[in-house]
């Protein structure tokens, strides 16, 4: 079957103002706590995993840092690349499915717009990384069902091996299409060597990573308390997540995710797709996961619908949505809602957008206060420095170093992996935390200073204090064990 020709001018132009977008609000704050975290671990705790994620964001970000040193546009730059390519790509699903150039605008449209895709897309972050891999895994099993080129099966393993390294999410999305294949067909998909051979690809690539995350009683699965207790306190925990899910579609986009889901149970063809959607959001609600983690199937559901739009139309009670009115005015209300082009007067819980500017300010000022202490000490011998949050610690080795501040050590999460203070130590100037959570670990803890910012109240390192803590009250690494948090 030949595909409809590809609506090649629209859908670029789509795809590039995304970017332009994207580039011109790239610059308006620093970096992002994750960012910082990706860098600093990339930079000096280089390792095949982490307790949070893989290798690939810390390498990615140290690789982009040696491009474009200290900037963090240029570190943004993937990200923006990564969504305006996912526009793309998610024309090419609906051309995939049938659809000609109505479907594929409509389609390419709504992901440009989706309220998720555009808010992560200025920022490097898993959940920038991780949907494209899936949307591209989506296009390749799509063209195959059509054309039966099983090299597209070894691509999708590729992509699959990479963004395994990213993230392990891509896994259900592999588990759902398999469910869907037995459930609807074409269950030939799952006898393909290449598909296999992908697989085995994928397998390899990831030996290291699991080898690492054996060697310390894989910490990445106990990061799913973590998770879980987030949800529940910040998301409205595992109920709520299909309905945010559905939010963060966009205003147009949760038209069209809901009438993908009913668009693909309609099609022979791409059933699997509509299954597939089923068992992986019954999965993540089932382990309590965050909301985002399915916005890698925003593409195939916009794409199905936006084709079942074209071809057969739709109900009366909402055919003004796929409309270029309601497309142009979503596009100020996403870029009101997702970027950063308001003030921010810090994270009140509920703005994605003021979350991250609060976890973005401050960052320089810490790592000048912290170091401003440190040289103040009337001894730095057997001294250690400590952020109390793996945000923080990433800032002290970020910044810090520059100024004079050895390595930096930090209790919570991944950072907590990167290394033991040495037995030597005696003494540990502690950014951030509280004075009752270090005594229980030392004897004699004071403040020294506070952290000032021109900024918000609410951003993340106002008014942070700065202790020194002596008088360990367990050898090292016995302490650091207790201390540690995930």
């Amino acid at each position: 079957m030949t595909a409809p020709p590809f609506a090649r001018g629209p859908v670029l132009a789509i795809a590039g103002a995304v970017g332009v977008v994207l580039l011109a609000v790239s610059g308006r704050f620093g970096y992002f706590g994750d960012e910082l975290y990706f860098l600093a671990t990339g930079r000096y705790h280089p390792a095949w995993g982490y307790a949070d994620n893989p290798w690939l964001l810390p390498t990615l970000a140290r690789a982009l840092d040696w491009l474009f040193p200290g900037s963090v546009v240029g570190l943004r730059l993937l990200p923006l690349l990564l969504t305006s390519l996912g526009v793309v790509v998610s024309a090419l699903i609906a051309r995939e499915f049938g659809g000609g150039a109505k479907a594929q605008v409509l389609t390419a449209g709504a992901y440009a717009l989706a309220w998720q895709i555009l808010a992560s897309g200025h920022v490097l972050a898993t959940s920038t990384v991780d949907p494209f891999a899936w949307v591209l895994v989506s296009w390749l099993v799509a063209r195959w069902i059509r054309v039966r080129s099983d090299g597209l099966l070894w691509w999708a393993g590729v992509v699959t091996a990479v963004a395994m390294q990213g993230k392990f999410l891509i896994a259900f999305l592999w588990l759902a299409l398999a469910a869907g294949a037995l459930i609807a067909g074409p269950r030939d998909l799952l006898r393909r060597p290449a598909l296999w051979a992908g697989g085995a690809l994928t397998l390899a690539a990831t030996v290291p990573t699991l080898r690492w995350q054996a060697a310390n009683d894989w910490p990445y699965l106990l990061m799913h308390d973590v998770v879980a207790e987030q949800n529940a306190r910040l998301l409205g925990g595992s109920v709520a997540m299909v309905p945010l899910a559905v939010v963060m579609a966009g205003l147009v986009g949760a038209f069209l995710a809901c009438h993908g889901v009913y668009s693909l149970f309609r099609s022979p063809e791409h059933r699997l797709f509509g299954w597939a959607a089923v068992v992986v959001t019954v999965l993540f609600v089932l382990t309590a996961s965050r909301y985002y983690y399915v916005a890698g199937l925003y593409a195939v559901l916009f794409a199905a619908s936006a084709v079942r739009i074209e071809q057969h139309g739709i109900a009366r009670w909402w055919r003004w949505v796929p409309t270029w009115p309601v497309y142009a005015l979503s596009v100020p209300i996403a870029v009101y809602l997702c970027l950063p082009v308001r003030p921010s007067d810090g994270w009140t819980g509920v703005d994605l957008v003021d979350f991250v500017a609060s976890g973005s300010h401050g960052w320089p000022e810490l790592a000048e206060t912290a170091a401003t202490a440190y040289h103040a000490l009337p001894t730095r011998e057997n001294t250690a420095i400590m952020g109390d949050s793996y945000w923080q610690s990433s800032a002290l080795d970020v910044f810090g170093r520059p100024l004079g501040l050895p390595r930096a050590y930090g209790p919570e999460r991944g950072y907590w992996y990167t290394g033991t203070p040495p037995a030597t130590t005696t003494q540990v100037l502690y950014v951030g935390g509280t004075r009752d959570w270090l005594t229980r670990h030392f004897t004699d803890v004071h403040q020294v200073s506070t952290v000032r910012l021109e900024t918000p109240a609410q951003t993340a390192n106002q008014g942070v204090p700065v202790y020194v803590c002596t008088g360990p009250r367990a050898p090292w690494p016995e302490l650091w064990d207790r201390m540690h948090r995930p």
